[in-house]
């Protein structure tokens, strides 16, 4: 499932510098590579974050990686650093169906952001497929896995560069 949102910033950067982009885990996402293997895999979020940084070293982008159990670090995080970023991917975890603070955070940044999930939510129970995000995303990963962030970040710096 695919969301557009137009989302409209000036570009402030020097023509020279590689975009950046903030890379969001919420609440429980510490906890992969021990947490349910069969529905999160066996991967780390050390490993996964591994895996972003090679493609977004491949594509010339930065990243920035932010975990946090707690809504409010979220927002926090998201005000304090969208200054110096481009865009955002964001696994919100079990904030996904009720995070309106961090939306509206993202919203105020006027960055464009995705989305992402390692399962595919809209297989799972019915309270897994709502999403305060999805609706303002430019999209959604979802049932990709670990993968599910290295298809953000490509579509997110094609997004960003264009």
């Amino acid at each position: 499932m695919c969301h557009k949102a137009k989302h409209e910033r000036p570009d402030t950067r020097e023509p020279t510098l590689p975009s950046t982009i903030l890379v969001i885990n919420g609440p429980n996402l510490n906890n992969l590579g021990k947490r349910d293997t069969s529905m999160y895999g066996t991967k780390t979020l050390d490993d996964i974050q591994n895996d972003i940084s090679k493609k977004a070293s491949s594509l010339s982008v930065d990243v920035k990686f932010f975990q946090s159990n707690h809504e409010g670090s979220i927002v926090d995080f998201i005000q304090e650093s969208s200054a110096g970023a481009d865009g955002v991917i964001i696994n919100a975890g079990a904030l996904t169906q009720v995070g309106y603070s961090i939306l509206d955070a993202l919203l105020d940044s006027g960055l464009p952001f995705i989305e992402v999930h390692l399962s595919n939510i809209h297989a799972r129970e019915k309270f897994r497929q709502e999403s305060v995000f999805a609706g303002k995303a430019v999209g959604q990963m979802a049932g990709f896995g670990p993968s599910g962030y290295i298809y953000a970040i490509d579509h997110l710096a094609t997004v960003i560069n264009s």
